[in-house]
């Protein structure tokens, strides 16, 4: 198994021991992605502001794997107020479109650096 590690500077760089995205074969697994701007590292304020930039992270890491979000297979959100899970589907039909990915929305008790989203995804990539 070749695994290739995928990195790019239009998506924060990893705050820890993982890879932004990781590709074996024709799949890509995309690492969870918070609401971090990633020229400053900061967070971004506002629960809308962090749903678009997690999903331009996202975005971000998957061009750089060769692909685009079109791709995406499965999506794994995660808030800490499922009370936002109406905005989510708000903004993520802006990013992805019919046939949307698999999904899991889950609530949670905290996310990395108090982020109010985060999603991880994977991919696969066309021949």
């Amino acid at each position: 198994m070749t695994k290739t590690i995928i990195k790019t500077d239009a998506a924060p760089a990893a705050i820890g021991t993982y890879s932004q995205a990781v590709k074996v074969g024709d799949t890509v697994y995309l690492s969870g992605q918070i609401g971090l701007d990633p020229a400053s590292m900061q967070m971004v304020e506002g629960i809308e502001n962090q749903i678009h930039r997690v999903f331009q992270n996202l975005q971000a890491v998957a061009t750089a794997a060769g692909g685009s979000l079109a791709d995406v297979v499965k999506l794994n959100i995660f808030l800490t107020d499922l009370g936002h899970f109406a905005k989510v589907n708000e903004i993520m039909a802006q990013y992805f479109k019919e046939p949307y990915p698999a999904r899991a929305a889950v609530g949670v008790a905290s996310l990395p650096r108090a982020a109010l989203v985060e999603a991880d995804a994977v991919m696969v990539l066309s021949r």
